[in-house]
Formats: structure tokens, sequence, C-alpha cells
């Protein structure tokens, strides 16, 4: 069983979109958007769906908070950080990009890393891609591509863990990539998020990504 205990989620409905509290999502909520099913839970991100302020493309995501549901940011030198997650991607968009899982800055428009799905129709399967930026004000992201050849609707497991010596690792699938961030992160509050966060707006509604999880775990140790 997934513990929802530490998430919000942003839905694409609404304008702004929706944002559905850690309460909420606790008391067993279930859309379009976010099903929990079992031990498992589903998102879906249609490539029409509405966007948050500033943003392109749109999300079915969840957001880290405190179980009382205030939003939770913390700097990587207080603890090791991880987040772990198993999932499967069902449904890929046409650009064939989906983010799955982030540590974002907050009050930021340029998040730390993106653990980035992307499908090619040439092999069938997927690469898993770490778009990271060294430090809070590049512009773009370094791209690692973390593991390769990962099929649709086949599970795999990826960890995200920035320890407080500022060590970024990314374990997806068979591959792994770590490397240590630039110190002025560690001013920066972060989060993570997970979920569906489709890169790509073109298209009818029947277009987009949809993943499911079987587990996602977040620890501060």
């Amino acid at each position: 069983m997934i513990d929802l205990s530490t998430w919000n989620l942003s839905i694409p409905v609404g304008t702004p979109p929706a944002t559905i509290n850690t309460p909420k999502l606790l008391s067993g909520f279930n859309g379009k958007y976010f099903q929990a099913k079992g031990s498992s839970v589903q998102f879906w991100t249609p490539v029409t769906g509405t966007r948050t302020e500033n943003a392109i493309y749109p999300r079915s995501e969840l957001r880290e908070t405190y179980t009382d549901g205030r939003l939770r940011n913390w700097t990587y030198t207080e603890a090791d950080n991880f987040l772990r997650a198993t999932l499967a991607v069902n449904q890929v968009p046409s650009s064939g990009k989906i983010v799955i899982g982030q540590i974002h800055a907050y009050d930021s428009q340029k998040p730390l890393l993106k653990v980035e799905y992307q499908y090619k129709e040439k092999t069938q399967s997927g690469n898993i891609v770490a778009k990271v930026r060294m430090r809070p004000d590049d512009s773009e992201g370094r791209v690692i591509i973390v593991a390769e050849n990962v099929p649709l609707e086949r599970n795999f497991t990826y960890v995200i863990n920035l320890n407080k010596a500022g060590l970024l690792s990314v374990r997806a699938a068979s591959g792994q990539w770590n490397e240590r961030i630039g110190a002025a992160w560690g001013k920066k509050p972060l989060y993570f998020k997970a979920g569906v966060y489709v890169q790509d707006n073109k298209g009818d509604s029947k277009e987009g990504g949809k993943v499911t999880f079987a587990k996602l775990d977040i620890d501060h140790d």
C-alpha cells in the first residue's frame, strides 16, 4: 500500500489546476486523473489538460507535504534524502516524453532534477533520463541517460538520493549515475514530486501519459 500521508496532488482540471490536499487524498480520493487501486496508484495526464502558472505542459503529480497538509521543503544538508519508486509506464504522448520524478526548488521555475521516461518508436522501448541543474542559476540542465531499453507496461524501479554532502545519485532500471551538485543548492528549499508530467501539449483528449506506481516512498534519514 502506498502511503499518501505526505503528499498533495495537482490534477490538470480547472483554472488554476486543482490541488487535492493531503487529508482529502488520504480519505480515498479517486478521479479521472488519479486512482488508488488496491496497493497501487495510477496517474493519467491528457495533453489537453490545464497547466499550472508558467508551465508549458499539464501534469497529474504528487508534491511532498507534512501529514497535516503543510508544504514540506528541506535543504539537502539536513538529511540523506530519498525518493524510491516502482512503476510501469502504460502510455506516452506523441513526444514520447513524461517526467516521473523530480527534486524541485521552492518558489522557482527551475527544478534541480527531473527524471524522464523517453519512449522511442524505433526500439519500442524507452530510456530513463536524468536532467540535472548542477547550479540553481543554470538555464538548462545536463542530460544523462541512466538506463536504456525499458519497455512500456514493464515494472522498473528508480531511486533518487541527495545526501548531506550534496552527492546526487539516480538509480533506474539497470543503470546508475551520481555526481556532486553545486554548493549553491545548499541554501535552496527543495521538495520531491512524482507522477506524470507530460512533455507535450498537442493532440486530442485521448493522448497523454499514464503511469502506474506499485511503490512510492520518501525518506529523510
